[in-house]
C-alpha cells in the first residue's frame, strides 16, 4: 500500500545513520515530506539529495545538536516553514553508554545520557507541538529502547533515561488528549538493532560483527538481532493516521524477548 504517508510532514532527529535514516528512507518512499536533522550536518544533508533525487524537494537537512533548546528553537521553525507544517515529530536521535557499574559510574556518563537520552525529548515535544497541533492531527514517536523496561546491570544510565522516555510519552499522550489537541504520542521500544551503536559488542568480539550478533540474539526467541527497517516500518505505522486510535502506547520490537 504505497502513499500511506501523503500529506505528512515529518522531523526526524538523529537521521545521519542507522535508524534515523532507515525510517527517512521509507517514511519518504510512503509520500513523506523529511526534515532531517543531525549533529553530522554533512551526512544528513547526502541523505536529503540522496531522498530528493527522486522527489525533488521533499527532503530538507538541518544541522542540528538535540541538546539545545535554542537549536530546537529554530529548527521546528525552518522545518514548518520549508515543509509547509509538521504533522510527525520522531525523536531518535540517542546514545549508548558505557557498561560502569554503580561503584564506578560517574556523573558525567549520566549528565551526557541525560541531556542527549531524555531531554532532548522534552525540548522536541515543547517546541514542536505547537506546529503540531497546526497541522493536526499529528503524532509524536518517540524511540527508546527495551532497556527502557527492562533493567540490566551496568546500565544504570541508560535503564534510567529509556524508561523516562517510555513515561514522558505518556504523560504527552494524556496532556494532548486532555488539551482535545490531535496530537498523539507513543514510544517505540527496539531490541539489538544492526546499527552502530552495536559497534562496542562487535569490538569485545574481537571485531567479528556475525559473533557478536550470535552473542546478542541468544536471548531473542526468533533468534537474531533487528533490521533498521523492523523498526522504521513501525514508525510508518505510527505517523500514519491507520493509528489514529492509538496514543500513550509503547510498541516492543524485540524478536519476542520480553515475552519470556
Amino acid at each position: 500500500m504505497a502513499g500511506r504517508l501523503a500529506n505528512k510532514q515529518a522531523l526526524i532527529t538523529g537521521a545521519a545513520g542507522g535508524l534515523g535514516a532507515a525510517m527517512a528512507r521509507i517514511m519518504g518512499a510512503e509520500g513523506c515530506k523529511l526534515a532531517l536533522t543531525d549533529v553530522n550536518a554533512d551526512a544528513v544533508e547526502a541523505l536529503a539529495d540522496e531522498i530528493n533525487t527522486g522527489r525533488p524537494g521533499a527532503a530538507f537537512a538541518y544541522a542540528h545538536d538535540v541538546t539545545s533548546e535554542e537549536q530546537w528553537i529554530d529548527v521546528t521553525r525552518r522545518a514548518s516553514a520549508d515543509m509547509g507544517g509538521l504533522s510527525v515529530l520522531v525523536n531518535n536521535a540517542g546514545i549508548g553508554g558505557p557498561l560502569m557499574f554503580v561503584e564506578a559510574d560517574t556523573a558525567e556518563n549520566w549528565q551526557r545520557q541525560y541531556e542527549i537520552n531524555l531531554r532532548s525529548i522534552m525540548f522536541g515535544c515543547k517546541h514542536a507541538m505547537p506546529h503540531l497541533r497546526a497541522s493536526a492531527p499529528g503524532s509524536i514517536i518517540n524511540i527508546s529502547s527495551v532497556a527502557g523496561l527492562a533493567a540490566a546491570p551496568g546500565m544504570g544510565a541508560y535503564n534510567a533515561t529509556k524508561a523516562g522516555v517510555w513515561m514522558y510519552s505518556k504523560t504527552i499522550a494524556l496532556e494532548a488528549a486532555k488539551m482535545e489537541w490531535n496530537v498523539r504520542s507513543n514510544s517505540v521500544h527496539p531490541v539489538f538493532i544492526k546499527t552502530p551503536i552495536l559497534d562496542p559488542f562487535v569490538a569485545m568480539a574481537g571485531g567479528d560483527e556475525g559473533k557478536a550478533h550470535e552473542r546478542l540474539s541468544r536471548g531473542i526467541p526468533l533468534k537474531r538481532i533487528g533490521e533498521p527497517d523492523d523498526v522504521a516500518w513501525c514508525v510508518v505505522y505510527l505517523a500514519s493516521d491507520e493509528s489514529k486510535f492509538i496514543t500513550g502506547s509503547e510498541f516492543v520490537i524485540d524478536g519476542g524477548m520480553l515475552a519470556q
